[in-house]
């Protein structure tokens, strides 16, 4: 607040400082942007609007700044005031929408998703005919493919100015992956894929791969390392829940019966969802632990098929496991306190909610 103030002052006494340039064509609006201050940007676009539209020496607007250094805050704010901005492309013919994509900034390329309406923007092809989905593909932009590929708005068809989409240049990248690794099985003078054949794939099959071998080797965000962790992770997370209730099935809720060695408890509705909800728990956590185990094989291919719905086996054992401890103590504190075991039943359906909340469908994909 206290730099708003001082430059609100210098303001008013030099009001042409306002759209004074630096060496390079910068504007204070562009370094407010970068720095993601939104109290300085709507201070100075109350005060000059057509400073959003003013480009440095590399024709790049604020919104291509605040996309490039991901200032979700300041994006929103310079399309709140002035949403044509969207429009204006560099030297290059990129707009925003390139520009966080080739920078890395998913969080900034969700944000101009949200407030960009305009399907001619989004697909706007920069100088080389290519559009944001095809620098994602181009650059190994996993994430960013997914929240573009989600967007309806994406015109997977199109092609760039050497007639390939998307999918093809994914394609051709693997093709010339795998021919480099072995030339014996492609014969001598392969053509590229045609801007025809291109486009009858992309209407057939609709959308580009997400990922590929060669996006998920040349990733730094899923480097070996990486993926070690989350495979350690996740067993870990599966052998733990499997564990919980494999001890649970011998330590049933209210005990046993000493002469029959039937549950104590077993006529209650409560009891037969323990039963169900824990047996889910226990073998999907299992089945998550052997995928898991054979993810060593072929890390690479186990990242594109089994990662995915080992991930998704584990959400489903810890919710299992959520609605098994509802049920356990609702069954034996009940009798004595029905508002704990309400409380208890509150807070483990509050669970995936807000769980849901915060991540979304993103709950449903491993965090690439």
């Amino acid at each position: 607040m206290k730099v708003v103030a001082i430059v609100e002052m210098l303001l008013e006494a030099r009001s042409d400082f306002i759209k004074v340039a630096d060496s390079s064509g910068n504007t204070a609006l562009r370094y407010a942007a970068q720095k993601n201050n939104t109290k300085m940007i709507e201070m100075l676009l109350n005060k000059e609007p057509f400073l959003a539209y003013i480009k440095n020496h590399d024709g790049q607007s604020p919104l291509h700044s605040a996309a490039a250094y991901g200032s979700n805050s300041a994006i929103k704010e310079i399309l709140k005031q002035c949403p044509d901005t969207a429009e204006l492309v560099d030297i290059n013919g990129q707009n925003a929408l390139h520009i966080a994509v080739t920078n890395r900034k998913v969080g900034a390329l969700k944000c101009l998703l949200k407030y960009i309406e305009p399907e001619e923007i989004i697909n706007h092809a920069d100088a080389e005919g290519n559009t944001p989905l095809h620098l994602s593909a181009m650059h190994s932009r996993i994430q960013s493919s997914i929240h573009l590929l989600r967007d309806k708005r994406i015109n997977p068809c199109i092609v760039n100015n050497e007639g390939k989409t998307a999918r093809s240049v994914i394609e051709s990248l693997d093709e010339m992956e795998t021919y480099e690794i072995n030339k014996d099985k492609f014969a001598a003078g392969k053509s590229e894929l045609s801007t025809s054949s291109s486009t009858w794939k992309c209407k057939k099959e609709q959308l580009p791969p997400v990922a590929s071998k060669r996006l998920l080797r040349n990733n730094n965000s899923m480097s070996n390392d990486y993926f070690e962790l989350s495979v350690l992770t996740y067993t870990l997370v599966a052998a733990l829940i499997a564990t919980v209730s494999f001890s649970a099935t011998f330590t049933m809720p209210g005990g046993y019966n000493q002469f029959s060695g039937i549950a104590i408890l077993g006529r209650f509705p409560a009891f037969k969802v323990f039963v169900v909800s824990n047996t889910i728990a226990m073998w999907s956590s299992l089945i998550a632990v052997i995928c898991f185990i054979w993810a060593w094989r072929d890390p690479v291919q186990f990242k594109l098929k089994q990662l995915i719905w080992g991930h998704r086996i584990t959400v489903v054992a810890c919710l299992a496991m959520v609605v098994s401890l509802m049920t356990a103590v609702q069954l034996v504190v009940s009798a004595g306190s029905h508002w704990l075991a309400y409380i208890v039943i509150l807070i483990g359906c509050g669970t995936p909610i807000i769980v849901w909340l915060i991540l979304g469908y993103e709950v449903l994909f491993i965090p690439f």
